[in-house]
């Protein structure tokens, strides 16, 4: 490989990127989700230093800008298969990995460690629910890749390697992975890949194949991820990403033949390391009581993770909203942090909110995109109970933990936001998440939720 040609390649691929995205203009071009709270791609090893809280909240509104373009492009998505479809299940077999929060990455993502090749070499990489393709740094990095804190994976020392070569249907799946086209190198006929993300972050290299190990039990040949060579933005010391959505080269896909096309996952809060996990396979739904609802698809892009939120409760009683005003697409994601709300929904949660604390506790500035905030701290503040009721009965009844977050000494705020823009949608965020183990039964078409924690 003469790493002048993959330098070409990797720059037409840009520049190809760059003209899809010319259908809209501003902060929005952006086709895919983008990591929060990560400190800058040539951050060093031992810097461990948080990333300023309001860097988080800025890329987590461009997350959301991405998410709106996906949902609301008028060109209709179709994907390489039928996302919904009952597998047949070889046996009654599930895994669980660790999953840890990624402060100690420079991150406030959640990772895991999998092995890839054999021997196998372990790297901690970011949970994501909006995306699809796996991939981490590779040797010999001929572009650029980021500080990380394992080794960079090298993968001529792995006896079961492989490159995808550009005529195979794995590397024209490419598109609908990562929704840019592939690319061919011609001097070796390999396979090129790139995933880009909504805050310009990007990795792009060589589409590969190799030996899966979750466990040193629990192994899968023939995985296909990107082997990245040019790896720029914002990743924290994270190898790469682990990409958990609706499409067939998504980890969960690939490994739905022996497992069952279901997962679930408990992120834990940001001091417990090691606490959290994924655990994927259909049996390892009923190891919780967890309350169902409907996973709906949306046909405009069916790689994402939605369900319908219903209601609102806030100290015991609904939102004074009409229930036509709930009806907006609303995804649930594991990258961004904070919730978003349609605007009349978010405007009745934030003058209920208001009316209960200021009883208490004096208004502070707004901070960022939080305009809902008072003095004082989480650890002392007295919260009214919140409930996120969705189709079907399921519901969260959210801690204090998942309702506010301190944002500064002596500041705290609302973990909510309004979805701005001509085409409202909603998210149900990370913040409001942790804790709560959520399932994703995509064989059957729901998802649960179940309380008490990760253990």
């Amino acid at each position: 490989m003469k790493m002048g040609y993959l330098l070409f390649l990797i720059c037409c691929l840009l520049l190809a990127r760059a003209a899809s995205l010319a259908e809209f203009r501003g902060d929005e071009a952006a086709i895919y989700l983008d990591l929060y709270h990560v400190d800058g791609s040539n951050s060093s090893l031992g810097n461990k230093s948080p990333e300023p809280l309001t860097h988080v909240l800025a890329r987590d509104e461009n997350r959301i800008k991405a998410l709106r373009y996906r949902i609301t492009r008028t060109k209709e998505h179709k994907p390489s298969v039928i996302l919904n479809q009952s597998i047949d299940i070889l046996g009654p077999e599930s895994v669980s990995i660790p999953a840890s929060p990624g402060l100690s990455l420079g991150s406030g993502n959640y990772y895991v460690k999998i092995g890839l090749g054999m021997p196998a070499k372990y790297n901690a990489m970011l949970l994501d629910t909006g995306s699809s393709l796996s991939w981490l740094q590779c040797q010999p990095c001929v572009i650029s890749c980021h500080a990380q804190v394992d080794p960079l994976y090298n993968p001529s020392a792995s006896r079961t390697y492989k490159s995808i070569p550009c005529s195979t249907s794995q590397c024209s799946s490419l598109k609908e992975a990562t929704l840019n086209d592939p690319l061919c190198e011609v001097e070796t006929g390999k396979c090129v890949y790139t995933a880009s993300y909504g805050d310009s972050s990007y990795s792009t290299g060589y589409l590969s194949q190799d030996l899966l190990s979750l466990s040193p039990s629990e192994t899968s040949p023939s995985f296909l991820y990107g082997c990245g060579q040019d790896n720029e933005g914002l990743f924290g010391r994270a190898a790469g990403i682990v990409g958990l959505a609706r499409e067939r080269l998504s980890l969960i896909s690939q490994l739905s033949p022996k497992y069952g096309n279901a997962f679930s996952y408990c992120l834990p809060s940001e001091t417990s390391i090691g606490s959290g996990f994924l655990s994927i396979g259909s049996t390892s739904l009923t190891a919780s009581a967890f309350r169902f609802t409907p996973m709906i698809t949306e046909s405009r892009e069916k790689s994402l993770y939605f369900l319908r939120l219903g209601a609102i409760s806030l100290a015991g009683k609904p939102l004074s909203v009409a229930a036509t005003q709930y009806r907006v697409p609303t995804i649930i994601d594991s990258g961004t942090v904070i919730s978003r709300l349609p605007s009349s929904v978010y405007v009745a949660l934030k003058q209920a909110f208001i009316n209960i604390m200021s009883r208490k506790y004096a208004k502070a500035p707004s901070y960022s995109i939080l305009d809902t905030c008072f003095k004082g701290s989480l650890k002392t503040m007295s919260v009214p109970q919140m409930r996120l009721v969705f189709q079907g009965g399921a519901d969260l009844t959210l801690t204090p933990a998942n309702i506010l977050l301190d944002v500064e000494k002596g500041t705290t705020c609302l973990a909510f936001a309004s979805s701005s823009g001509n085409d409202e949608i909603a998210v149900i965020g990370n913040h409001q998440q942790k804790t709560f183990k959520v399932a994703y039964d995509v064989t059957n078409s729901r998802i649960g939720f179940a309380a008490g924690g990760c253990h």
